[in-house]
């Protein structure tokens, strides 16, 4: 081989050495990055997932927080409801327990008030028996329709009282009233019927449909008595009762009292009264 040969084949070696490190070197750097890229990558893809689990953890964790909001909510108003329905519920014990003890009122007010008033009703019938007999038939079935009312036990003690006290007022009001009515002559054997003048309590005097007779209750005989030396003044009565004339003195026979009468004194005198007429009731 010459010299010129080898040189060549020198450098030729030389060449080879210096151009195949290059070359490896850049193909191991392009590995790195393409490491690098895929890394980063890797890296992204791992983040966008965990954001992803964030996000849906914070959906979640926002609806249970309404859910836990709502249940509060819910356990608070049920709180209330309960505390209103105990105040209730102690409300209606106080009343059961009012109403209880109003019933026991009752019971002992019925056993002391019942015999109270059968006493004034067994007053005012005997009372309407020895009065004066002025409109009796209405007045026994006044009487009568509470001695029914009495028995029954549907009808409150309460109304009961009412009425009786009611009956009790008619029988004052006839006590300063004027009333002209007709009605028959009690204890009459012609069953006659008769135009009467009460004036209150005083005086019970009739006469009859064509004026031919008049007369009034005797209290002391307990009979009607005849004396026609009335009959204009009971005349002039009944225009003043049914107000077709003006109020003014009448004479009417009344009762002289026992304990201040004289031995020879009459059991009816003449008397004046003043006779303005008053609204009576005449029926039950």
């Amino acid at each position: 081989m010459t010299h010129g040969t080898r040189r060549s084949a020198l450098a030729a070696v030389f060449l080879a050495l210096t151009v195949w490190p290059a070359g490896a070197a850049e193909e191991k750097k392009g590995l790195q990055f393409e490491t690098i890229v895929q890394a980063q990558i890797a890296a992204d893809q791992d983040a966008a997932a965990s954001q992803k689990r964030i996000n849906d953890l914070d959906d979640k964790t926002r609806e249970m927080l309404q859910k836990y909001n709502l249940l509060v909510a819910e356990a608070e108003s049920m709180t209330n409801y309960s505390n209103q329905l105990q105040l209730q519920v102690k409300d209606q014990n106080d009343a059961i327990a009012s109403y209880n003890k109003q019933l026991v009122d009752i019971e002992n007010t019925a056993r002391e008030v019942m015999p109270m008033m059968q006493r004034m009703l067994d007053q005012i019938d005997r009372f309407v028996e020895l009065d004066m007999p002025f409109l009796h038939e209405n007045r026994r079935e006044r009487i009568q329709k509470l001695k029914d009312v009495m028995g029954k036990a549907d009808v409150a003690i309460s109304e009961k009282y009412r009425r009786i006290v009611e009956a009790y007022q008619i029988e004052m009001d006839f006590g300063r009233t004027l009333e002209a009515y007709d009605g028959k002559l009690e204890g009459d054997p012609a069953g006659r019927t008769v135009k009467f003048l009460r004036v209150g309590r005083v005086a019970l005097c009739y006469q009859t449909l064509d004026g031919t007779e008049t007369g009034y209750w005797d209290r002391d005989k307990k009979a009607w008595v005849v004396d026609n030396g009335y009959r204009a003044a009971v005349k002039q009565g009944f225009a003043v009762a049914t107000k077709q004339g003006a109020p003014e003195l009448i004479q009417v026979p009344i009762s002289t009292p026992q304990d201040a009468a004289p031995a020879a004194a009459p059991s009816a005198a003449p008397a004046a009264m003043n006779t303005a007429p008053a609204a009576a009731e005449t029926q039950s």
